[in-house]
């Protein structure tokens, strides 16, 4: 969730003074490269970096939160002038967040939030508003009522706990008569959507809508639909990937909810820069949401 507005500065985090813009050097922290979303995030990143005459080193954790932890330390060794996280875990990465405090390096969250330690910046966008956006839709496509499933994404992460807490308010609160069958983790991956709901598709004879945390699960559920000849079912996804904007063209996935994961990337990019240079920064930075549909697919 969006955390309270208040402004930092160098002083007021007792790191070290700001240095020149020519010298300094960034730490991008992704959880993941085999996901199209933090690609498009990391060349966003590395565009603004490009254009703000900094060095930009990017680390890939691969969804392990052990490799992203060594990940940060041997950024933290380099002495990089900040760090950019996403983290794999919002819990797991809080003591590698506490080492570069202790070592003076800002850090700014990106995507999803740490649960501890001192961060700048959150820049992201409000996942659990996207939650609602995409419940709101699931319930009026599904006429309000019918057996709905979800698909969680990495447990622990900040974008699976606010994306399926909005989408969990609403229904329960504006689509009581629809009810959720199943809730499972598929980590936010496309093989595991796809696994996951085949089971689901055995388990449910009718299933009316399926809300994924991301696009990566829905093509994987809406691929073992194909698969199963179960037709008529409304999927909803997360993140406007490129594939899931093809697959709204076709009619196959209802509605994805679109972020902006270049301007994400830019952004961080921009922020950190920007209080390296002692300028003052917003602790919550948001990048705006949309609903891509039929309708409104370009």
């Amino acid at each position: 969730m969006p955390v309270p507005l208040n402004l930092v500065t160098a002083e007021s985090l007792g790191v070290t003074p700001p240095k020149p813009a020519g010298e300094i050097t960034l730490g991008l922290v992704l959880s993941t490269l085999n996901n199209p979303f933090f690609v498009t995030l990391r060349d966003g990143a590395q565009k603004a970096a490009d254009a703000a005459g900094v060095k930009l080193i990017v680390v890939d954790a691969q969804d392990d939160s052990a490799k992203m932890t060594a990940g940060i330390e041997d950024l933290i060794n380099k002495k990089v002038s900040a760090l950019l996280i996403n983290p794999t875990d919002s819990d797991a990465v809080v003591p590698a967040i506490q080492k570069a405090n202790a070592a003076g390096i800002p850090v700014f969250t990106v995507d999803r939030g740490a649960n501890g330690g001192e961060v700048v910046s959150h820049i992201a966008s409000d996942n659990v508003a996207g939650g609602r956006m995409a419940a709101e839709f699931l319930c009026k496509a599904i006429g309000g009522k019918g057996n709905v499933v979800e698909l969680q994404g990495i447990a622990g992460t900040s974008a699976a706990r606010d994306r399926g807490q909005g989408f969990n308010e609403y229904m329960s609160q504006n689509c009581k008569e629809a009810k959720i069958v199943a809730q499972q983790t598929a980590d936010f991956n496309r093989d595991k959507g796809l696994k996951v709901f085949e089971n689901i598709l055995q388990a449910q004879p009718e299933i009316a809508g399926v809300f994924a945390h991301n696009d990566e699960m829905v093509l994987g559920a809406i691929q073992a639909a194909e698969a199963a000849g179960r037709t008529g079912i409304v999927f909803v996804g997360f993140d406007a990937i490129d594939d899931a904007v093809q697959a709204v063209k076709e009619g196959k996935l209802a509605a994805t909810v679109a972020q902006q994961p270049a301007l994400m990337g830019q952004l961080a990019v921009e922020t950190a820069v920007k209080y390296l240079k002692g300028e003052k920064v917003e602790a919550y930075i948001p990048v705006p949401l949309s609903l891509v549909t039929k309708e409104t697919v370009k």
